[in-house]
């Protein structure tokens, strides 16, 4: 007998032998249904994940592009339509107006934190109501380009009249942000909206849309000087708005160097399409000239180290967009566009720093003299 079995008597089936044979018939049945049944694909077969602890949620993302597909159904199109979610060019309208007003505080001062939130709400809605605009006039062209078919109203998700209804309420609400400044200011401003509403109109006309549209997103080099301090300084004005000009000409000349394909089917025109091959030397020209216009702007108010180290900075990171840019890769074009925010933020901290490195030099200049 072997160990651990259990004593039956001899010649008779126990209940024992019953269940083994049983359990074996089973077996050999399973080995048999499991050999003719078809293999069925692993994403069926696969073990699924186990569901997520009780109350534990997805991060949080509080980018704009996240901003927007959390926001409610029927809102995302006027979202799109503004371009909330691509924040790049309310940025490169914004950080002019910080420039400015960066340089008109007083020295050993921080900017004017009521200002800058104030032109910060302006630049979403006045660039959303020019992102509109764009779109109203654009509409039809929009449809033949695969980049732009999905826009609100090329895709048919709002209509005409919405989106002239939805334009009404942010101009209104961008009048009640300018209405907040001086007299000035307000008068300055509104002098703007011709530039805004023709733009769009240029690409139609001339080769030269980029240039309209650098006087149309750097008017806050001038408004946010004044904005501070009541009146322009046209000395510092000038340069400042001259050097954001030419910044325009070189991030939008990239920018449109996306399309130009699609542009020459459908007759638009573009500096991309004038400069052609010729791209990077206007480029560099450009790049020259906008820092060249930041230095006449620091000296004429008595800028400060920072500043110029700022400027230097700027002039480096242009040299390697320029130097790196592919202008037949459209992603390689975004990317180059998209960095000149950090070329806007770099020149906002120089002003800064170099407008606190002010009182810095006037306490070195006082100090002997108190001595005496």
């Amino acid at each position: 007998m072997r160990y651990g079995a259990p004593h039956r008597p001899a010649g008779r089936a126990s209940g024992y032998d019953k269940m083994a044979a049983l359990l074996l018939g089973l077996s050999r049945a399973s080995c048999r249904l499991h050999a003719a049944r078809p293999a069925l694909p692993a994403a069926i077969v696969a073990p699924r994940r186990p569901a997520a602890p009780l109350g534990s949620r997805r991060p949080l993302s509080f980018s704009a592009a996240e901003l927007v597909r959390a926001a409610p159904g029927p809102l995302r199109p006027y979202l799109h339509l503004m371009r909330l979610h691509q924040p790049a060019g309310t940025w490169l309208l914004y950080l002019p107006c910080t420039w400015s007003i960066g340089l008109a505080a007083e020295p050993g001062c921080l900017p004017d934190w009521h200002m800058l939130t104030l032109f910060g709400a302006g630049a979403v809605l006045m660039r959303g109501a020019g992102c509109t605009i764009n779109d109203l006039w654009d509409r039809d062209y929009d449809k033949q380009v695969a980049r732009t078919a999905g826009r609100p109203l090329a895709a048919g998700e709002i209509s005409t009249f919405q989106s002239f209804i939805f334009l009404g309420g942010q101009l209104s609400l961008a009048l009640c942000v300018l209405l907040c400044l001086n007299y000035y200011s307000i008068m300055l401003g509104a002098a703007s909206l011709s530039l805004v509403i023709t733009y769009p109109l240029m690409k139609r006309i001339t080769y030269w849309p980029q240039l309209v549209l650098g006087l149309t997103f750097n008017w806050g080099a001038l408004l946010g000087w004044s904005a501070v301090q009541g009146s322009c300084n046209w000395s510092v004005c000038l340069p400042l708005y001259f050097a954001g000009v030419m910044w325009t000409l070189v991030y939008d000349t990239i920018y449109a160097h996306q399309d130009k394909r699609d542009d020459i089917i459908i007759g638009v025109k573009s500096t991309a399409l004038k400069f052609k091959e010729d791209t990077k030397q206007w480029l560099s020209g450009f790049s020259t000239a906008m820092v060249l216009g930041l230095c006449v702007a620091g000296m004429n108010c008595d800028q400060t180290f920072p500043y110029y180290s700022a400027v230097a900075a700027v002039g480096a990171h242009l040299a390697h967009q320029i130097y790196t840019l592919d202008i037949d890769k459209p992603e390689d074009c975004w990317k180059k566009f998209a960095s000149n925010r950090t070329v806007g933020v770099l020149l906002f901290v120089g002003i800064v720093l170099g407008n606190l490195w002010k009182r810095k030099n006037s306490e070195t200049v006082e100090e002997p003299l108190e001595r005496r």
